[in-house]
């Protein structure tokens, strides 16, 4: 008696991939979480070379930049909803967890649809158990909305206010009790401030003085002028570097807060201004570009120090044209010859201040990064002062609302420099609301730019 051919096994049903947006993002989300990689400048690249356009790139700079900006509510509540804490799900696992919550909370993505490409791609990256698990986490998470997990899962308000307030707006809560500190009396605006990183930043231009007003130049990219610096106007949208002004040199992308203390620097009372002016962290050189064009019709002239070499060079590109030059160096240590009357010192710092551009910064930072951030600020604030002439002006400027990085700095070295504050309000003006002086701190939520602070200060004999 014969037997019966066996049949074949089953084959498994084939695995359907994502489609390339949404390949983009979880491609970006991998690079972020093993190799450090920036967001803001590898997605731009990703999408080039694979040629994704349109609404497929909108939807890829949505789900990538969201998805890094929340990262730490999501992981919450991916934690919630599997039972485990998200340092014990699998790396891979993890980053597409977030991929498909990030669309079930925020977006307006089918339910099915997220959940369905979430899972297909698990189980082309491992097998069907975890394409199971995966499915099993996120129909979980879409049984509620955001509000009802937030509601569970977040701190006491009562008890814990700034913990609440952080754990609502996506923040470590180090970085939320750092804008409560610097808001002080003002600690009410704290779910403002918070919120205002969320919000996709308005592009800011800066026509270039002598060349082309602000005027001119909003009229030419159909963009707004802007409130408070002569030369700011507001981008509706697309790419600056796409424009004929700016690829022309006649303007350049350049927050409007940073716009603001250029021009502070400028408008700082010197008696006797030679027109030696130095710009002593220079990188990429909007700043520098800005204080050039400023002081050409005084004869200024203005030496960039910066240390990165490939930053040095987009110095020199930014400044074509201008009396500047560019010496790659260290600041601290950059051996020119001291007689400064203006000096600008725009210190590197944890960039708190500019969260709302780079979604990935809240959580890449650490409150371990502040102590050497703060050594190496006195440091520049102190070879600038070094460099200054007696009567001369040094302006001091960070992009970050960290008292340790703001007011911490520079009272230090108040305290052994030979050097006296000045009231730095009035040099940024018309910006209303910019604190009790004599120093200046912009806010997001207040003035639509990045949350700069800038002392100045004159060098005494």
């Amino acid at each position: 008696m014969t037997r019966p051919p066996r049949k074949p096994p089953p084959r498994a049903p084939r695995r359907k991939a994502m489609d390339p947006a949404r390949q983009a993002a979880f491609d970006v989300l991998r690079a972020t979480s093993e190799r450090d990689a920036y967001p803001n400048l590898l997605l731009p690249v990703l999408l080039r070379e694979r040629q994704i356009s349109g609404r497929d790139a909108a939807f890829a700079t949505e789900l990538t930049y969201g998805s890094c900006r929340i990262r730490g509510l999501l992981d919450a509540i991916i934690g919630a909803a599997a039972g485990r804490a998200p340092d014990a799900i699998d790396p891979v696992l993890l980053d597409l967890l977030r991929l498909g919550v990030y669309q079930l909370l925020r977006t307006r993505v089918d339910a099915h649809a997220a959940v369905s490409t979430t899972v297909e791609q698990a189980g082309i990256e491992f097998d069907s158990a975890r394409a199971g698990f995966v499915n099993g986490v996120l129909r979980a998470i879409s049984a509620r909305d955001e509000r009802s997990w937030v509601e569970e899962l977040a701190p006491d308000q009562r008890a814990d206010p700034v913990g609440h307030a952080a754990f609502v707006h996506a923040h470590p809560r180090w970085i939320a009790q750092a804008f409560v500190d610097a808001l002080g009396a003002d600690a009410g605006e704290l779910d403002a401030a918070l919120a205002s990183d969320d919000e996709r930043p308005v592009v800011h231009l800066a026509a270039r003085p002598g060349v082309l007003t602000a005027g001119e130049l909003a009229a030419a990219v159909g963009g707004a002028v802007g409130r408070y610096s002569p030369y700011a106007v507001y981008l509706p949208g697309g790419d600056p570097a796409l424009l004929p002004a700016v690829r022309d040199g006649q303007a350049l992308a350049q927050d409007e807060g940073s716009q603001l203390v250029a021009r502070a620097l400028t408008l700082a009372p010197v008696t006797g201004d030679a027109g030696r002016w130095l710009d002593l962290c220079a990188g990429p050189g909007g700043k520098t570009a800005l204080l050039a064009a400023l002081g050409a019709d005084t004869g200024a002239r203005i030496t960039a120090v910066e240390p990165a070499p490939h930053r040095a060079d987009m110095v020199r590109r930014n400044t074509r044209g201008l009396p500047v030059e560019v010496l790659c160096g260290d600041g601290r240590r950059s051996g020119l010859e001291p007689g400064f009357d203006r000096v600008l010192v725009d210190v590197p710092c944890t960039g708190l201040g500019a969260l709302r551009r780079r979604p990935d910064a809240r959580w890449r930072r650490q409150p371990a990064d502040i102590p050497a951030l703060t050594w190496l600020q006195r440091e520049l604030l102190e070879a600038a002062i070094a460099l200054t002439r007696p009567g001369g002006v040094v302006l001091y400027a960070t992009c970050s609302p960290h008292l340790a990085e703001t007011v911490g700095v520079v009272a230090g070295v108040l305290r052994r420099q030979p050097v006296s504050a000045l009231d730095a309000r009035p040099l940024f003006e018309p910006a209303p609301n910019l604190g009790e002086g004599p120093y200046v701190q912009l806010w997001p939520h207040r003035h639509g730019t990045d949350a700069m602070f800038a002392g100045a200060f004159t060098k005494l004999n």
